[in-house]
């Protein structure tokens, strides 16, 4: 079964082709550990950096805390006031990076909110409307006839969505009460 080799030149040639071949599957498992190597870091940046996004366009929302509609004339709401602050949690939000889409029953107005009608609340405002304490508050003003196609009556309804930076989106739902008479004011 086993032979002597007698030759000695053939027994070290054997001994090199094995090692050859030794050399070369450490090599080859050398080169495909270094590609999973790279492959799995890049597919940990890449999942850490999903997971902030992610996390972002759940967490950075703004929240309504009330809105009033404080101009009334002709039996209709011209002005709307709305307070929001960030949602628990949340990142800094820039007011002047927040879009806002407002549906009525016959008109639907998408907007960047204008530097004009923010107005800080409780915040220590610098001029740049961005929310930073979850304690801020920031009032928003939107026109009626400008911001929502008319003036609203009694028994109106606005759907106003707003939408941060990130993706987060907020919706709230205004509605008149039915009677403004004597009203200089009233909670939508």
């Amino acid at each position: 079964m086993f032979e002597n080799i007698l030759d000695e030149e053939e027994r070290g040639q054997v001994g090199i082709g094995t090692l050859i071949v030794f050399i070369a599957m450490v090599l080859v498992a050398a080169i495909a550990a270094g590609v999973l190597i790279n492959t799995a870091g890049f597919l940990q940046t890449q999942a850490e950096a999903t997971g902030e996004e992610a996390s972002s366009q759940v967490g950075d929302r703004i929240e309504v805390q009330s809105a009033a509609g404080v101009t009334i004339s002709n039996q209709s709401v011209s002005e709307v006031n709305v307070t929001v602050s960030k949602s628990p949690g949340a990142n800094n939000i820039d007011l002047e990076e927040v879009t806002y889409e407002a549906v009525t029953n016959s008109n639907v107005n998408q907007a960047v909110l204008n530097n004009s009608d923010i107005s800080a609340l409780t915040a220590e405002s610098s001029g740049n409307n961005v929310i930073t304490d979850q304690s801020d508050r920031y009032i928003i003003t939107f026109d009626a006839d400008a911001d929502f196609g008319s003036d609203l009556g009694g028994g109106d309804r606005v759907t106003l969505t707003f939408t941060t930076a990130s993706g987060a989106s907020t919706v709230e739902e205004l509605r008149v009460p039915d009677s403004l008479v004597d009203r200089s004011a009233v909670s939508l």
